[in-house]
Formats: structure tokens, sequence, C-alpha cells
């Protein structure tokens, strides 16, 4: 290949690299010139304001020279519109509330605005997991509690049995809940792990039966109650919504929390993919209901429509076969079992 060809194919493929993010990245309709960020606003949520497809908010935040954390924005800061290249841009004048010097941040980092409702999802975190079977029949378990005696109250005294793992001294107590099984292939994909409370050794786990101090409770400690050791699970409050690098196949929500029959915006769901499928935190997806089964008169036979794209939403903790994801928008009440897909 001569330079000529050479310099031609470069300069069409960055033809069509520039195109196709100009093409990627569409303003809504209407979309203010300038904006003034105000208390319990989030990224995401001002994205959403200016494109059709907020997960492509770095297109619309990148190469920006007054916004170059856009995850430190605060409060009172006045972000206008502008055009570079053909694209838009979101730039920011400081607003007057926040002062800055060249070497320190006055304002504390927590009241700049996040990516999303961290508070939605940040107690769920505390008292959630999914526990995949092998995890569950190798756990530590309850074998008694102290005199016999149901328990309630922080300070009594359980007996565990089996593998406490040598370092751990602070474990999770929970109770295997809801089974969750892919609707198509049946896999068991793993079990809620019901939160009933936290435990501290008191013995030296070398022994057959190990000694615990119930530190926090829930509900009542019953004998079989499995132990874990306690996972610090720490919200990241910097979330990347971006759209899965890989093809997302034959996903589903499969169960809610709260068991409710329709599923609306912060509602947060399982789906039945997990890391094993390429799900990472911070993957956004579609959400598609199936669409109708319609009489055709004129061909005198059944034909289905094609599924509708009815919500989004944003995977926040991921399991090897199985996630947790909140529900960011929903055009109508979603419902277990509808689709997700890569948006």
């Amino acid at each position: 290949m001569n330079k000529r060809a050479l310099s031609a194919g470069l300069l069409l493929l960055s033809l069509v690299f520039s195109g196709w993010l100009q093409g990627a990245v569409e303003l809504n309709e209407n979309v203010p010139q300038t904006y003034i960020v105000k208390k319990g606003d989030t990224l995401w949520g001002i994205s959403g304001m200016y494109l059709r497809e907020p997960w492509l908010w770095p297109e619309l935040w990148d190469v920006n020279p007054q916004i170059d954390n856009p995850h430190l924005i605060y409060p009172g800061d006045e972000l206008y519109l502008v055009w570079v290249d053909g694209r838009p841009r979101l730039r920011m004048r400081r607003g007057a509330d926040v002062k800055l010097s060249p070497t320190m941040r006055v304002s504390p980092l927590d009241l700049a605005i996040p990516m999303i409702p961290l508070d939605e999802i940040g107690a769920f975190l505390l008292q959630h997991r999914i526990v995949d079977a092998q995890a569950l029949n190798s756990a530590a378990y309850v074998v008694a509690g102290a005199q016999k005696h149901l328990l309630s109250v922080p300070g009594d005294t359980i007996y565990g049995r089996g593998n406490f793992p040598d370092g751990e001294r602070a474990y999770a107590i929970f109770r295997p809940g809801e089974a969750y099984v892919d609707p198509l292939t049946a896999e068991l994909l793993g079990y809620q792990a019901q939160d009933i409370g936290n435990a501290r050794l008191l013995s030296s786990n070398t022994q057959e039966v190990t000694e615990l101090e119930v530190t926090r409770i829930t509900e009542e400690v019953r004998i079989t109650d499995r132990l874990l050791p306690l996972e610090e699970r720490i919200l990241d409050a910097t979330f990347h919504p971006r759209a899965p690098q890989v093809a997302i196949e034959d996903g589903f929500m499969i169960a809610v929390d709260g068991g409710v029959n329709q599923i609306a915006a912060l509602d947060i769901v399982v789906l039945n993919k997990g890391r094993r499928d390429g799900l990472e935190v911070g993957h956004v997806l579609a959400v598609y209901q199936a669409g109708e089964l319609v009489f055709d008169q004129v061909a005198q036979d059944n034909v289905q429509l094609p599924d509708v794209r009815a919500g989004l939403a944003l995977v926040f903790d991921v399991f090897e076969k199985a996630s947790y994801a909140i529900i960011l928008k929903a055009s109508h009440p979603l419902q277990v079992m509808d689709k997700v897909k890569n948006p």
C-alpha cells in the first residue's frame, strides 16, 4: 500500500470515527443554553436533560478546560452549551458560593453532585448480596445459641461450626432466601442472602465449635443460619455509566427487591447476567418488553410484534452469574421477566 492510499484510508477512517461520535451524541429538543446546578441534581439527570442517550455523557463533558472532573461540580455552578468542531460540549462558570484556591478545594467534596442518586442504593448494598451454591454449602453455620435460647439482642453468644478462614474476625449472619434461576436454561444462579446481622469471633477458629458474639441484628437468629466473612462493600460515588462492550444476550430481570408486581424508576432488580457474561459496575442496559401477539386479518394468522423499549437500568453490583441494577428510567410500568439488552 502506497503512502497516498494509506493517507486516504486513515482520512476515511478518521471521518467515519468522527461521524460515529457526532452521530452518537444526539441532543434532546429545546435543551437549555444555560443551566444553574441545584442541590439534589445528579450528573445522570443533567446529562439526560441534554442527551437522548445519557450514558454517552462523557462525550458531552469531555475535552473541557473548565470541567476537568465533571464529578466535582457543585450547586450554584452555571453550565452553558457550546459547539466544538460541530459537536455539543458543556462548559461551566464556577458559582459564587464555591471558592477554590490553586492548592485546596474549600468546599467539601461531599457537596459535589453525584453521578446517580447514591442514597437509593447505599443502604441496599449493606444488606443484600447474592451467594452461589458452592459458597453457601461451604459456609460456616450457627449450630447453637447460649443457654439454648433464641437470640434477639446484640451481646448474645452463638456457636458456629464449619469453615472460619484464618484472620477473619467479623462475620455476616445471613439466611438463604430466594433461589435465582435462569429462565431459559434453568441454571441455578445463586441465592439471595437475607441479612440477619453481624457477629465477631470470640474463641479460636481452630476449635471444632467456634464462639461468636452478636454485634448487630435485624431479626431473630436461627439454628442453621450461615456465617460468612464480613465484606467491606464501598459504594463508588463516581459511577461511569456506559454501554457494555460485549453483546448481552438473553438477559432478563428475574426478581425485584420488595416483591412488588410493577417495577418503576429507582426500583432495584436482579438480572440473570453477571461477571462471566461481561457485565461490570456502571454498565447501562435498555429494558425491553415483549411485543404483543396480534392477529393478521389479511394473512389470517398470528404475528409477534417486535419488542418495545421501555426503560433503562444501571448495573451497580456484579456477581459471577447475576447482578443488581437500579431502574433509571421507565416509560411505563415494567415487570419481572422483561428483557435487558445493549442500549
